[in-house]
C-alpha cells in the first residue's frame, strides 16, 4: 500500500488475493517446503544402507575349459579338458550384525533429523506468521492514523482560510501528516518482507500478494525452566539424532575391530580331463600379518568422539536457547500486563481529551498531535508485546520439541 505525497496524502491500498489461517500455513509448509523434502531423502537414503548392510556376500563361480594333448611314446592323443570352480565368502558373525544394527542407527537417526527439520519448519512458519500478523497491524494502525492527521490537516486549512488560527497551524499539521506517511511507507515495506519471508517457507506457492488472519497467543502458559529443560533433553529430535549417532558410531567401532577376523571362502571344485575326474572342496582365510586395520579403527573412534562432543554442545545449546526464550516470555507477558492493566486506558483518555481541548481552542495542535502520537506509538507497542509473546512461545516450541 504505496502512500503519495502530493499536497495532501492519497492512500493507495492493494487488495490482498487471499488470506491464510496459521493452520493453512502450516499444512502448505508440510506439502511444500524443500527443506522437508530434502530430509525425506535422508530416511530413504539410511533404508538403503540397511539392505546394503543386510545384504550376504554373494557367491563366484570360476570355470576353465580347453583342448588338453597328452605325450607319450605311441603318440599325441587330443581331449578336452574342463573344471568349475564355486566359491562363498563365510561372513564373521560379529561384523555382520556390528554392521547391521549401524544401520538401524543410522536409520532411526535420519528419521530423528527428519523430525528436527520438521520441527524447525513448523516453528519457523509460525515465527513468520506473527511477525506478518504484526506488520499487518502496524500498517493497520498507522494507515488509521493518517486518516485522522489528515481530517485535521484539513480542518486547520479550514480555520486558517477562516482567519481563525495562525498560517503557521497548517505547516505544523502538514508536517504531522508527511511523517505518518513516511511511517506507513516505512511499515508496507516491512510487510512486504515478512511476505516474502512466510512464502519462502511454504515452498513460494503463496506468491507475492496474500494476508494471514488471526491473532496473537493470549493464554498465559506456566514457564517453568527446570521442567521445559527436562522435556527437551528427553524427546528433542536433535538430542536423539546425536544419541543414535553416537549408537552408530559405537557399531561401527565394534564392527572395525571384528574385521580384524578375516573371511572364510570355501570353494568347491570340479575339474576332469583325459585320465581322471576330481572332486575337490578348498578354503581359503587372508592372514592379517602386516595391515591390522589400525587406521579405521582409529576414524571410528574418532567419529564416536566427535558425536559426543556434539551431543554435549546440543545440550548446552538448547538449554541457553530454553532459558532465553522463557526470560523474553516472561518480559512480553509483564509487558502486556502493564498495557493491559491501565497503560492503554491512559493514553485513549489523553487522546479524548486533547481531541476536545483542541476543538474547544483550550489546547494547541502539538498538544493534540503529541497525545495523538503517544497513543498510537501505546498501540504498536502492545502489538509488539503481544508478536513478541507468541514468536517466543514458538521458539519455545521448536527447543523443547514440543509442536502445540
Amino acid at each position: 500500500m504505496p502512500v503519495l505525497l502530493t499536497g495532501t496524502v492519497v492512500l493507495a491500498q492493494v487488495q490482498e488475493s487471499r488470506s491464510y489461517r496459521l493452520e493453512e500455513m502450516l499444512g502448505l509448509a508440510l506439502q511444500s517446503n524443500p527443506g522437508l523434502l530434502e530430509a525425506a531423502s535422508l530416511v530413504t537414503r539410511g533404508r538403503g544402507l540397511q539392505a546394503t548392510a543386510s545384504a550376504y556376500p554373494n557367491p563366484s563361480i570360476d570355470g576353465t575349459f580347453g583342448p588338453g594333448r597328452t605325450r607319450e611314446s605311441l603318440g599325441n592323443t587330443q581331449f578336452f579338458e574342463r573344471g568349475v570352480t564355486v566359491s562363498q565368502p563365510l561372513e564373521w558373525p560379529g561384523m555382520r550384525q556390528a554392521r547391521q544394527r549401524a544401520a538401524e542407527a543410522g536409520l532411526a537417526g535420519s528419521q530423528a533429523a527428519v523430525d528436527a527439520t520438521r520441527l524447525n519448519v513448523l516453528a519457523d512458519v509460525k515465527i513468520a506468521f506473527y511477525q506478518l500478523l504484526l506488520a499487518q497491524r502496524n500498517a493497520q494502525l498507522i494507515t488509521e492514523a493518517l486518516a485522522i492527521v489528515q481530517d485535521f490537516h484539513r480542518g486547520v486549512k479550514a480555520r486558517v482560510d477562516a482567519g481563525q488560527a495562525r498560517p503557521f497551524e497548517t505547516l505544523k499539521a502538514n508536517v504531522e501528516v508527511q511523517k505518518v506517511g513516511n511511517d506507513l511507507n516505512h511499515a508496507q515495506h516491512t510487510l512486504v518482507v515478512a511476505r516474502s519471508r512466510l512464502n519462502v517457507l511454504t515452498g513460494g506457492v503463496l506468491g507475492k500478494n496474500f494476508g494471514v488472519q488471526g491473532d496473537f497467543v493470549s493464554s498465559r502458559r506456566e514457564l517453568n525452566l527446570e521442567d521445559l529443560i527436562a522435556s527437551a533433553m528427553e524427546q528433542h529430535p536433535t538430542v536423539h539424532r546425536v544419541r543414535k549417532e553416537i549408537e552408530r558410531a559405537g557399531h561401527s567401532i565394534v564392527q572395525e575391530r571384528q574385521s580384524l577376523i578375516p573371511f572364510v571362502t570355501v570353494s568347491g571344485l570340479f575339474h576332469q580331463e583325459a585320465a581322471e575326474t576330481a572332486y575337490l572342496a578348498r578354503f581359503s582365510v587372508p592372514i592379517p600379518l602386516w595391515y591390522r586395520r589400525q587406521g579405521e579403527i582409529t576414524v571410528a573412534l574418532s567419529a564416536k568422539e566427535r558425536a559426543e562432543a556434539e551431543q554435549v554442545r546440543t545440550q548446552n545449546e538448547l538449554v541457553a536457547a530454553i532459558t532465553e526464550s522463557v526470560e523474553e516470555a516472561h518480559a512480553a507477558q509483564d509487558q502486556i500486563d502493564v498495557f493491559e492493566k491501565g497503560l492503554l486506558k491512559q493514553a485513549e483518555e489523553t487522546l479524548r481529551i486533547a481531541k476536545i481541548s483542541f476543538q474547544q481552542g483550550a489546547a494547541s495542535l502539538l498538544e493534540f498531535i503529541d497525545a495523538q502520537r503517544v497513543h498510537r506509538q501505546m498501540l504498536l507497542e502492545y502489538a509488539q508485546a503481544r508478536a513478541n509473546l507468541s514468536v517466543e512461545l514458538a521458539r519455545l516450541e521448536r527447543w523443547t520439541g514440543e509442536l502445540r
